[in-house]
């Protein structure tokens, strides 16, 4: 007996969800060894050049397979990099990190940040169009547009690092080592505050954080992870 043409089309449709669910590698990333989630975690498969980022719960969701290398980054988090040998739920632990006074480039040398240069695929994959509603509802577009944005926050975070970098602030304030770590940490500025590369507005804030600084409790002046 021959399949109806409506039943082989809903038979292949299944096969296909079936395959795309086996290559699917699911997970949730935590701080530390404690069970707080981290949001916002790009996820990216070296192997497959596969992307995404971790949802509001720390849960992420990415096309890979065995042997494959997948990488979890976030700021303020030293990277992991996973072998994957097999497509079982996973729990990343993302170490957190300080500012690392010591490796923070502060040259100004360091190369830009291009992610339309490095990841062209993310900017077509979000772009909308009026007559194509998968365009506007597909699971990849959607989390194509959430990349996007990433990329546009970490374009202006690279941005403040480089004018509020280390070598800088402890020129203008009586700072070193951990000190100088968490007075950076809590008066970090917002892009708003360093885009139009003013540095005497820029010496105006530190001086005026600085002084805010001076009358918190010690144990104001250390920032509060979220675990804590």
């Amino acid at each position: 007996m021959k399949l109806q043409p409506i039943a082989a089309t809903l038979i292949l449709i299944l096969a296909t969800i079936t395959v795309n669910a086996q290559n699917k590698l699911k997970g949730t990333v935590y701080e530390g060894s404690g069970n707080t989630r981290l949001p916002e975690v790009f996820v990216h498969d070296l192997t497959n050049k596969q992307m995404t980022l971790t949802d509001k719960n720390g849960n992420f969701e990415i096309t890979a397979a065995s042997g494959h290398l997948v990488v979890f980054s976030a700021p303020t988090y030293t990277a992991d990099t996973v072998y994957i040998t097999d497509l079982s739920p996973k729990k990343i632990r993302l170490t957190p990190q300080g500012i690392r006074l010591n490796t923070v480039n502060i040259s100004g040398t360091r190369k830009a940040f291009d992610p339309e240069a490095e990841y062209p695929e993310v900017y077509e994959k979000s772009k909308v169009y009026p007559l194509s509603p998968s365009s506007w509802f597909s699971r990849e577009g959607r989390n194509a547009r959430r990349l996007k944005k990433y990329f546009k926050r970490e374009v202006q975070e690279r941005e403040i690092d480089r004018a509020f970098n280390p070598k800088f602030v402890s020129s203008v304030v009586p700072l070193k080592g951990e000190d100088l770590e968490n007075f950076m940490t809590l008066y970090r500025p917002k892009y708003d505050d360093i885009k139009n590369n003013d540095q005497q507005s820029l010496t105006i804030y530190i001086n005026d954080s600085y002084k805010k600084y001076q009358t918190l409790p010690p144990e104001k002046r250390r920032p509060q992870r979220l675990n804590e």
